[in-house]
């Protein structure tokens, strides 16, 4: 039969292999049909997406091309200058006399003042405990006869300049401010002059003020100005049992008769045009 001739062969075949060691005499076929056994079906084979480009590994400077890299080291050694500098020159402001503030001092002011000018009070043992307001009136001449103004506070107009203000004008901070100070500081108790500077300082007050009043109308014109200070000590903390009066001390000014030099060159023009004409009739 079929089946005995098939079975006899593959006896022969066994046997022919076993005689020859045992090996297997067609390996391969027999690994495909155990592969065939064990696989239901093939697997498609999907080609592979191309490799994506290597992205770049220089970062900062060194990723930027030579000409970027030159202009970027070019602009970090000029601001590394430029903060060495202002290091030394601060350093130099607030250090005790020495050689080289002695020999340098007018390239160090020019530097510091007036962007950069430093006040320590805030640290110091004694800090500034009072409010410093400056007031000022005026005499003023116009059809109706001569009057005089209420004292007006231009240290708190300066103050509403600045409240809320991310960019506060320097010249509203300080100018008024330092020329109290400067005029203060250049006279005794008795306003009289103790140095060089005492005519300074009240020829540089005086601009100031009529700076100010220049940008109002009073209906007429102003001959004559007075100023004044109220001092007022600061209040302290609800926890501190210190006792201090806020009353405002007041300092007044002899009244101050009004010239061309004191006042901006356009106001100066035309009081000069008005006292001419007033000359010719």
């Amino acid at each position: 039969m079929v089946i005995d001739g098939e079975r006899g062969g593959m006896d022969s075949d066994h046997d022919r292999s076993s005689a020859g060691g045992g090996k297997d005499a067609w390996p391969q076929a027999s690994n495909r049909s155990a592969e065939g056994r064990d696989t239901p079906e093939a697997i498609p084979l999907t080609p592979l997406a191309p490799a994506a480009e290597p992205l770049a590994t220089g970062r900062g400077i060194a990723g930027l091309s030579f000409p970027y890299q030159v202009v970027a080291a070019l602009a970090l050694s000029l601001i590394g200058l430029l903060a060495c500098t202002q290091v030394a020159m601060v350093f130099l402001h607030v250090a005790p006399s020495n050689t080289l503030t002695e020999q340098h001092g007018k390239t160090i002011d020019r530097w510091i003042y007036p962007e950069f000018e430093q006040n320590w009070k805030l640290f110091a043992p004694n800090p500034l405990q009072q409010n410093v307001a400056v007031h000022v009136r005026a005499d003023v001449v116009g059809a109706d006869g001569r009057r005089t103004t209420r004292w007006m506070n231009l240290t708190h107009e300066d103050g509403e300049a600045i409240r809320g203000s991310f960019f506060p004008s320097h010249v509203n901070q300080n100018e008024l401010r330092r020329g109290w100070d400067f005029y203060v500081n250049s006279h005794d108790s008795e306003n009289r002059p103790n140095g060089l500077r005492g005519d300074l300082s009240e020829r540089y007050i005086r601009r100031i003020t009529m700076l100010r009043l220049s940008e109002r109308d009073y209906g007429g014109t102003i001959e004559r100005i007075q100023l004044r200070s109220a001092t007022s000590s600061i209040a302290p903390p609800p926890w501190s049992n210190e006792k201090i009066s806020t009353r405002p001390v007041y300092r007044e000014l002899p009244w101050w008769t009004v010239t061309p030099d004191d006042l901006p060159a356009r106001d100066a023009e035309q009081r000069d045009e008005a006292h001419g004409v007033q000359e010719n009739r």
